[in-house]
């Protein structure tokens, strides 16, 4: 009796792991092959529970997500104008077909992103050689990713493999080309500092000679104005001096002999020697009245 207690437990475990290998579970991130002595009988791409016969069949699973092939190192590329650029890159890839994914790569996932790195490295060698560094850099980059991932999806559709995205991450010089950009591009800008230094100061020559030009032509105008003014003026007293005159001669007379006493006689030291009878002391004799 113990003895068919045990074959009973025996066979009860047998069964029980015999019917969980015949089943297997794919979930939404996977998908999976079924393998029958080594040939491909079945794809599932849906979540679910399914079966297959135990030890006669087997499960082989696949990502179905997105995957991300990331360079670890910066690739060397040679541009239109023979410069070398260091370019460091990403590709966002997913398998579309895993039954031919599997006959070519055999699901390696790491063979995969070999044949798609030198997919991608040959196109990129191709596109950077007929473009300057200006346009790699900047001006036509987004091309440049767009190019690259049509031509990595058409030639990736071969191993069940579709490119959704090729992204540059960086584009730089090598350190020894940076150094002599920098160097020229230093040169460049003193060359267009000094430049507008030099147009800067012609300019600033021809502002002050416009200035002491017309600070000259001002100048000689108010001269000219003044000595009209001063002309006029002389005109004017000379009239009027004449007028005075007319209207009372003796009077005009002995108005100019004080002036000519007070200008004479100013400081006590002054002296002159005059005859009595001169003409300086005519009102100092007898003033007339009239």
């Amino acid at each position: 009796m113990k003895n068919f207690t045990s074959v009973l437990l025996g066979i009860i475990v047998a069964l029980f792991f015999l019917g969980s290998s015949a089943i297997y579970i794919v979930d939404e991130r996977q998908q999976a092959l079924l393998f029958q002595l080594g040939e491909v009988v079945d794809v599932k791409t849906e979540p679910g529970l399914y079966f297959k016969i135990p030890i006669a069949q087997n499960v082989r699973f696949f990502e179905k997500r997105i995957l991300t092939m990331d360079a670890e190192e910066p690739e060397r590329f040679i541009t239109s104008e023979k410069k070398n650029v260091l370019v460091d890159l990403f590709v966002k890839w997913r398998i579309v077909d895993v039954t031919q994914y599997f006959i070519s790569v055999r699901g390696d996932e790491q063979l995969a992103q070999i044949r798609l790195a030198q997919t991608i490295n040959a196109g990129l060698r191709d596109e950077f050689g007929n473009r300057t560094v200006h346009d790699v850099i900047s001006g036509e980059r987004n091309a440049i990713m767009e190019v690259m991932r049509q031509r990595a999806d058409a030639d990736a559709r071969g191993i069940g493999v579709e490119v959704i995205d090729v992204r540059l991450k960086r584009v730089d010089l090598p350190q020894e080309v940076s150094e002599s950009v920098y160097r020229r591009m230093e040169a460049e800008r003193t060359r267009v500092a000094n430049e507008l230094r030099s147009t800067g100061a012609a300019e600033s020559e021809k502002i002050r000679a416009d200035a002491d030009r017309q600070r000259e032509v001002i100048m000689a105008n108010a001269y000219r104005d003044a000595q009209k003014t001063m002309g006029d003026g002389d005109s004017q007293a000379a009239a009027i001096y004449a007028a005075a005159y007319e209207k009372n001669a003796e009077f005009y007379s002995f108005y100019r002999s004080l002036e000519a006493y007070k200008k004479t006689f100013k400081d006590k030291g002054d002296m002159m020697v005059l005859e009595p009878t001169s003409d300086f002391f005519k009102y100092m004799k007898a003033p007339v009245r009239q």
